[in-house]
């Protein structure tokens, strides 16, 4: 992937992700969780979803039966996605092959070739 200069004024921006400051940007939107546990799960709210308003980045959670155990994880997942997402990839830099690894190559292809040559018939 090339990273052009105009890409770097697309994410100049930093997104704390403590957890005060993830409670505070976030909207907490709870949900009926469909699948198995049963009755608690089916009919109490323990789902979460939840929305980073600055980046408008949305997880859920809705492993647990647990509304607290689905929130904790929510947010642990929402500190993930944002430092995945401000992580900065360095550039690489091309470089040439070195003289003796363009040698273990060309080596490496006279062996094949002798190899595939002794495979034919003599006929041939």
């Amino acid at each position: 992937m090339k990273v052009n200069a105009s890409d770097d004024s697309v994410m100049n921006t930093f997104y704390p992700t403590d957890r005060e400051s993830l409670e505070r940007d976030c909207d907490v939107e709870f949900f009926i969780a469909s699948g198995p546990g049963g009755q608690h799960r089916n009919k109490v709210e323990t789902g979460v979803r939840l929305v980073h308003r600055p980046s408008g980045t949305r997880v859920t959670a809705t492993e647990r039966r647990s509304q607290q155990a689905n929130r904790e994880m929510a947010f642990e997942r929402m500190a993930t996605r944002l430092e995945e997402q401000q992580r900065v990839v360095p550039v690489r830099k091309p470089t040439r092959p070195t003289a003796a690894s363009r040698l273990r190559r060309l080596d490496e292809k006279r062996h094949r070739s002798q190899l595939k040559r002794q495979r034919s018939s003599p006929g041939d």
